[in-house]
């Protein structure tokens, strides 16, 4: 790849969604540039990027951002953060909000949807001691084809066998073939939208719940400062965020303090609470 277009590459990689890709990963841009290339009529990734260049296509723009970011997820991924919401902030959030009765997630970077379903089905598990309640998952994500695949909910042998337990794929799946299906009262649990976490998620309301994990670990000190600021502006005083298991605040936020039940898992202070409900 001509090396004046793979600089233009990160730099627009970086301005349009905080991806950071350094020169050695040349191989991931051909790869997953090429499909791209072919798709709107260019002979190679070299003529694509030029076509960029010159003319600013939005919609190439937006083929290359899908094609690069990183979608890898499955269902229940690293167990431990589900089982913690589901042992220690579940039952919080149902006694403080057994008034209002609701309670609002989002999936943030949510790719294909396995997270924000897995969620999902943590809350039907309870739906029992939750009637009437009218609770609220948002999936958000950059790459329109991601969402589109998690909006279709229709998941491969391969994708519904990791980390999902067998006893939950017979409840909430119907196999249709090769494929499987994801019953529609899960599915509907679930909105998706398309959004870029460098944009102000102001948009997207307030939220006791943000699971946003293995996502920072893409971008650059800046970004991710950027990023947490904006999701403690969207937690409710008390709220929690689940990160990755690579993923810390530490050094980037004083909005969030550690869980003291679980690796990964923060809850917004007291005075970014203050700042929160006064925002």
């Amino acid at each position: 790849m001509n090396p004046k277009h793979y600089q233009f590459l990160t730099a627009l990689l970086q301005r349009e969604c905080g991806l950071v890709i350094d020169k050695e990963k040349t191989y991931l841009a051909e790869s997953r540039l090429a499909p791209v290339a072919r798709r709107f009529g260019h002979a190679d990734i070299d003529a694509l990027i030029a076509n960029i260049m010159s003319t600013k296509s939005r919609e190439s723009v937006r083929a290359v951002v899908d094609a690069m970011v990183t979608n890898e997820t499955f269902f229940f991924r690293d167990r431990k953060p589900f089982d913690h919401f589901e042992q220690h902030v579940l039952p919080e959030l149902l006694e403080q909000h057994a008034a209002k009765k609701q309670i609002r997630i989002w999936s943030a970077a949510a790719s294909t949807g396995q997270e924000a379903y897995s969620l999902a089905m943590i809350l039907d598990k309870h739906k029992a001691r939750m009637a009437g309640w009218r609770n609220a998952i948002i999936g958000t994500d950059i790459s329109e084809q991601a969402l589109a695949r998690a909006k279709a909910a229709d998941y491969s042998q391969f994708e519904v066998q990791r980390g999902l337990p067998v006893k939950m794929l017979v409840q909430y799946f119907d196999q249709k073939g090769e494929r499987w299906h994801l019953k529609q009262a899960i599915k509907q649990a679930v909105q998706f939208e398309r959004f870029n976490l460098l944009d102000d998620p102001a948009s997207l309301g307030k939220f006791d719940v943000v699971f946003c994990r293995n996502v920072l670990i893409y971008f650059d000190i800046g970004v991710r400062k950027k990023i947490l600021a904006g999701i403690a502006r969207q937690l409710v005083p008390g709220g929690r965020l689940y990160l990755g298991g690579a993923e810390t605040t530490v050094g980037l936020s004083t909005d969030f303090q550690p869980d003291e039940n679980g690796r990964g898992v923060y809850r917004l202070g007291s005075a970014a609470g203050a700042r929160a409900l006064a925002s």
